[in-house]
């Protein structure tokens, strides 16, 4: 069947707020040298989308100006070059941008096999959370078994991801929450502790819990003033891993205690970063991770699934707090 001149997609008219968001018609892409165009059965919906549709984001060179980060869905065309994938082949994948379309291209390195006998939402909210969790938890911190980690926002997609992926490799888990509700399902995940940072300090929670010895690893997206509490919680030798900054970027920081505890403070974003270290961590996942997702070992937390047309509404849901989990666009 001769693939279609154009294709349904959502744009961003302006920088804004979720209203901003707007269906469209676009153009079907062409895969360039070693890429692959695939039709999309489901697309994620992530922080970074909200933070381009804001104006706060921009995509790297020559990327798709629409959002959207990863993608389920089947293989229409392959590009010059392109060898590890047949039309027809069921994917899961990593995009630069533009998954909220009909189609979307990106290097066949970046896609990875469905596993398992996941829905196609389940296997769009794989991608994001799942690269960013290996990238800066294991690969960058180096979490090992029997460390204890500490991961904020635990009901977000990154953070049930995170909780999952450390307690199977041997990790004692802690987290952060806003709600009871929120502080159940981490603690069904496999969290030792979920912390409901409203009523309790973090700092003091798993300083007791570990005997005043702090954690050896924190996975951070809040920022502000948690930046200099991450330092009180940290043990000797302790990582902390920022990847963004719901409470902004700044904080009054002792370094002292940086140096007397012999920490390492690092950072990472996923999108920017080339074709070949995004095709490592994918080789990483399929060999790590994703036996034990096809196994039902992990799973995505699934929040809640909205058509295409209602991204606005999507994004209006990831900036409420209010989800559990992945949100997911349903082309």
């Amino acid at each position: 069947m001769p693939l279609p001149q154009t294709m349904r997609a959502v744009e961003i008219a302006a920088p804004g707020g979720p209203e901003m968001l707007r269906p469209t018609t676009r153009p079907v892409p062409v895969p360039g040298h070693g890429e692959i165009l695939i039709r999309v059965a489901c697309a994620g919906v992530n922080r970074p989308d909200a933070l381009q549709r804001a104006g706060a984001y921009d995509p790297p060179p020559g990327a798709s100006d629409l959002p959207g980060l990863e993608v389920s869905g089947v293989v229409a065309a392959t590009g010059p070059g392109a060898a590890l994938w047949a039309v027809g082949d069921e994917v899961c994948a990593l995009t630069p941008g533009g998954g909220y379309a009909e189609y979307v291209t990106t290097h066949e390195s970046h896609a990875l096999p469905w596993p398992g006998d996941l829905a196609p939402e389940q296997a769009a909210a794989l991608c994001e959370t799942f690269f960013t969790v290996w990238t800066n938890v294991f690969n960058r911190a180096g979490l090992k078994a029997g460390e204890t980690f500490l991961v904020h926002g635990g009901s977000s997609g990154i953070g049930t991801t995170a909780i999952q992926l450390a307690r199977i490799f041997g990790a004692r888990v802690f987290t952060t929450v806003g709600s009871a509700e929120k502080a159940a399902a981490c603690e069904a995940l496999g969290a030792e502790i979920a912390i409901n940072y409203r009523e309790k300090d973090f700092v003091e929670v798993v300083r007791a819990a570990t005997d005043g010895r702090g954690v050896d690893v924190i996975l951070d997206m809040v920022g502000g003033d948690y930046i200099a509490r991450n330092v009180r919680a940290a043990a000797d030798s302790g990582r902390i891993v920022m990847i963004a900054f719901l409470n902004g970027p700044k904080a009054e920081l002792n370094f002292a205690q940086v140096m007397t505890k012999r920490l390492t403070l690092t950072g990472s974003t996923l999108r920017p970063r080339s074709i070949g270290e995004k095709a490592a961590i994918a080789d990483a996942l399929r060999a790590h991770v994703w036996p034990l997702i096809a196994s039902g070992r992990v799973a995505p937390v699934m929040d809640r699934v909205f058509a295409l047309e209602d991204a606005a509404q999507a994004h209006a849901r990831l900036e409420s707090s209010g989800h559990i989990g992945k949100i997911v666009l349903k082309v």
